[in-house]
């Protein structure tokens, strides 16, 4: 054994450097597979990331990207070799997207895995929140059920249901809805010739035709503080408001103002604008569920994405066409965000 450990480690040394460097910016849900194909550098192991950078940044030539680190114009150039970059999630915010595009860099992301996850959450989230289940759980777990029953609650029946952004996880959305009996509407940029849900291209008009509004739209520039008080105003006293998407689309000072003066019945959040900070505000008021970011959270959801992603990674750096490009990768040129 002792004659062969020397070759043995130096053939291992030897596979390791032929395979491509890749930089991972968060822990992935399983990384033994990107082990296996990529020479992997660990953003958050890295004592000195300038360090990391100057001795092998034109080493990499893929990132994957998650977590809160932002992928952008003085990043990449410290990385200048990097083809793709490949982001773990259907949100993109954390990655300046003309930057890398405007470098010939390939952008991806991991959407439709996600979708059914993310709709399943959302219509459990408008459950909790119009029924009150959490609220109603303590009370039973705190004994007060003997002293009499739980107070009654809002219903979801005769509702109507206006879906913020009928992308993909918004049409998923849309068909729960409708199973549940309740009349569905849309916003977005552009009426959708294959949807028959009512359209708006107001989305003061529509918070006031409806009394639930379900946000499920990108972040970014064009979508921040969509949601604003006059929103709020307009959805109304017995209005629910529930945000799957980013926190940065709702205008979280005017949401705090509304639940508590009960100009909104009550709201079910699952973002917040700077997570995983909370504003205390919300913690204090009873008329809220929040959620700890957890609409694609399941094991199976992740693994999905986790599988995504390093395909993306093994196409776009074997020579191949990306699985699944970000809707600016059309025709290879940047363009302009695609709004909900």
């Amino acid at each position: 054994m002792g004659l062969t450990a020397g070759p043995d480690r130096a053939a291992a040394s030897r596979a390791e450097a032929s395979k491509p460097a890749i930089l991972m910016t968060a822990p992935m849900p399983s990384e033994a597979p990107f082990d296996a194909k990529f020479a992997v550098h660990r953003l958050w192991q890295a004592a000195d990331a300038a360090k990391l950078f100057d001795t092998v940044g034109g080493d990499i030539v893929g990132i994957a990207a998650g977590g809160r680190i932002r992928i952008d114009e003085p990043l990449l150039r410290r990385l200048p070799n990097v083809k793709v970059i490949a982001n773990f999630g259907v949100g993109y915010e954390r990655i300046d997207v003309d930057a890398a595009l405007a470098r010939g860099i390939t952008v991806t992301n991991t959407p439709d895995v996600l979708t059914d996850e993310v709709a399943d959450l959302t219509l459990g989230l408008l459950i909790a929140t119009v029924r009150e289940i959490p609220r109603a759980e303590r009370f039973l777990r705190d004994g007060l059920w003997p002293n009499g029953r739980f107070p009654l609650t809002a219903s979801l029946r005769g509702r109507k249901v206006g879906i913020i952004g009928l992308g993909r996880i918004g049409k998923a959305v849309a068909v729960r809805c409708a199973a549940f009996g309740l009349a569905v509407a849309y916003f977005g940029r552009k009426v959708q010739a294959d949807q028959s849900y009512r359209y708006f291209d107001d989305l003061k008009a529509m918070a006031e035709h409806c009394d639930v509004l379900i946000a499920t739209l990108p972040g970014g520039d064009a979508t921040q503080n969509i949601v604003d008080r006059a929103v709020l105003d307009r959805l109304g006293p017995q209005g629910i408001f529930i945000n799957v998407s980013r926190g940065s689309i709702v205008d979280e000072a005017a949401l705090i103002a509304a639940l508590r003066e009960k100009r909104i019945l009550a709201a079910g959040l699952d973002v917040y604008r700077n997570e995983p900070a909370v504003p205390p505000e919300l913690l204090a008021l009873d008329n809220v569920v929040l959620l700890p970011h957890v609409g694609s959270g399941s094991r199976a959801t992740f693994a999905a994405m986790n599988d995504l992603l390093l395909r993306n990674l093994e196409a776009c750096l074997g020579g191949l066409p990306p699985v699944t490009p970000i809707p600016e990768m059309a025709d290879g040129r940047p363009r302009r965000r695609v709004e909900p």
